[in-house]
């Protein structure tokens, strides 16, 4: 009786470890065809609460850490959340704009050149930085991206003559 008890909470166990990854293994991010419909300024937007939100993880882990007596579930839980919004977004950077949005000039165009690369290099420092801010506690992260955004953002929108 007891083994099949056992066997049950196993089951159950690998059902539900099959069903986070594939919740987790939905991607949220733009779709890989030339629909032509995109949102730049709500991406942006949530790019930046992306940030935000890594920072406030960042900001209760370390509150949670300093405790004599730390809540591991919760710290454990905002651990979680401070990761999957990096990987939010880095896929927004990479899937919305490295693979979409940027698109590559020519190296005979020496000023458009110029232009790409510091946009495709400000997406790449992103994703740098945002793997960084899984790998520690550090706010600086927070800011790095924040100042990234900003300068990807105004970089940008001086070629998609958006206002800003």
């Amino acid at each position: 009786m007891t083994k099949r008890i056992e066997n049950k909470k196993i089951f159950v166990f690998l059902i539900a470890c099959m069903l986070i990854l594939i919740i987790c293994s939905a991607v949220h991010s733009h779709c890989q065809i030339p629909c032509g419909i995109y949102d730049d300024d709500m991406r942006f937007n949530m790019m930046a609460e992306h940030i935000a939100t890594i920072e406030k993880s960042i900001q209760s882990i370390n509150e949670l850490s300093g405790q004599e007596k730390p809540n591991m579930n919760q710290l454990v839980r905002w651990i979680q959340n401070k990761d999957n919004h990096a990987d939010q977004l880095s896929e927004v950077i990479t899937y919305y704009f490295m693979a979409q949005r940027l698109k590559p000039a020519e190296k005979t165009d020496a000023a458009a050149y110029e232009k790409y690369l510091t946009k495709l290099t400000l997406l790449h420092q992103m994703l740098v930085t945002s793997m960084k801010s899984k790998q520690g506690t550090d706010l600086a992260t927070t800011k790095q991206l924040n100042d990234l955004l900003s300068q990807f953002k105004k970089a940008y929108y001086e070629e998609h003559g958006h206002e800003h």
